[in-house]
């Protein structure tokens, strides 16, 4: 069977990105049941993997748009394919809101000006300037109103994520080869 298969660099940032969110993901589950003196390294390595992602759905894009994806196999029918965009196009978009609504979060946090960002502990990442000094009732309301987006993002990932790989697993079951598609090797 002729496998239809994505170029490597594809399959980088796929994999790539698919462990970030995965490590973000277990951060943001975990750190309510750690010590105190480990919530903030928690939280300060979530916030390096989401600008990391960022990042990456940034580089992603680029290469989606100059690398035509591979075919869908002949024996799909036209729902899922209609169905695999617009998951796909959901994923992405989720790519650029999660990270970008965490960041503004981030910087109407009211101690945000004291509690500098570093990116995995090396370098300071800027916060959104504009942000950080709005009047401090509208930028509590920012912080709340983009934390609340954050949070729902969350679930809409979850489910996108899910519905994303129970129809490659689908797939797989019946017979196409959709996990060698994107697996290396």
């Amino acid at each position: 069977m002729d496998i239809r298969r994505y170029t490597k660099t594809a399959m980088l940032f796929h994999w790539a990105i698919a462990l970030g969110i995965f490590a973000n993901v277990a951060l943001a589950w975990i750190w309510p049941y750690i010590t105190d003196a480990n919530v903030r390294p928690a939280i300060d390595t979530h916030k390096s993997i989401g600008v990391t992602l960022l990042g990456l759905a940034i580089l992603r894009l680029l290469w989606r748009f100059g690398h035509k994806p591979p075919a869908y196999p002949p024996s799909y029918h036209g729902w899922e394919r209609t169905a695999s965009h617009v998951v796909h196009w959901g994923l992405y978009l989720i790519l650029f809101a999660m990270p970008l609504t965490g960041w503004i979060m981030d910087s109407a946090y009211k101690n945000a000006a004291t509690t500098p960002m570093y990116w995995f502990g090396t370098f300071q990442f800027p916060r959104i300037g504009f942000v950080m000094t709005l009047e401090p009732a509208l930028r509590d309301r920012v912080h709340d109103a983009f934390g609340g987006a954050h949070s729902l993002l969350q679930w809409l990932l979850y489910l996108l994520v899910l519905i994303h790989v129970a129809a490659a697993l689908k797939h797989q079951m019946q017979g196409e080869k959709e996990l060698q598609r994107m697996w290396p090797g």
